[in-house]
């Protein structure tokens, strides 16, 4: 069935599910004239507030998107144990009681996420290993002029590295745009992102700062080899999640 279609006919649920994922959250949005609104789009961004960021970007994308997540969360017992790890790990043995006591009405939302969440785009990534066919998945649904979200990070921060808030980006949107590119001559816009607050636990209150950047695309950043355009793609993408991130730090 159509994704579009699809779509429009779950939104009711995600607009539900997105705000009990804020509940408590105030966003804070700079730069929402630079979404592309039609045509096939890349939104890359850092990734620390686990589902959290994508409840984010559905609220205040202008446009169905698409996101790529854990296969694990396609299958109701490993979401289940998903939830139940976030809810113990960010808050301790509160979590474990939320988990215990969230029973009723947790399973049923689990099992429901876990049944439907392929059929609103969603594309499941096998993260500890190859990525070949996540990678195909998007290439399909780009070239039908969809928008794909490709956060970067495993949506927590990293306390002990340079920058907590910003993993190092992985090649694949590179490489996605480099394919499209030599293969079907499509130039397509990516979209920087930079996100700061999702961090903070699920039901703490607080504000979520997002600046949302220029489109790049990889025109600016071929070079004669496959592995020098990507490299250098990657590293500029990331440079601007960075550079819009510490934007947001200082307001």
């Amino acid at each position: 069935m159509d994704f579009e279609f699809e779509f429009k006919r779950f939104w009711p649920v995600i607009r539900t599910l997105t705000d009990i994922s804020l509940f408590g959250k105030r966003i804070i949005l700079k730069g929402k004239e630079n979404f592309i609104k039609s045509g096939p789009n890349i939104i890359v961004g850092n990734h620390v507030g686990s589902f959290k960021d994508i409840a984010v970007l559905f609220k205040i994308a202008p446009r169905p998107i698409i996101f790529t997540a854990n296969k694990m969360i396609f299958n109701k017992n490993d979401l289940n144990r998903l939830v139940r790890n976030y809810l113990r790990h960010n808050l301790k043995k509160f979590g474990e009681l939320l988990d215990f006591l969230s029973g009723p009405v947790k399973i049923p939302l689990v099992y429901y996420i876990s049944n439907n969440i392929s059929k609103v785009g969603t594309i499941p990534v096998d993260l500890s290993g190859k990525k070949r066919t996540a990678v195909g998945k998007c290439e399909q649904n780009l070239k039908k002029k969809r928008a794909i979200v490709l956060l970067q990070g495993k949506g927590l921060v990293k306390e002990d590295t340079s920058n907590p808030f910003i993993s190092m980006f992985k090649r694949g949107p590179s490489i996605i745009c480099y394919n499209l590119y030599k293969k079907d001559g499509l130039v397509i816009p990516v979209t920087p992102v930079a996100i700061l607050g999702t961090q903070k636990p699920f039901l703490t209150p607080g504000k979520i700062r997002v600046s949302i950047g220029k489109p790049m695309n990889i025109l600016d950043y071929i070079e004669d080899e496959f592995t020098q355009t990507i490299e250098r793609f990657k590293k500029a993408m990331e440079a601007q999640v960075e550079s819009l991130l510490l934007e947001l730090v200082r307001l």
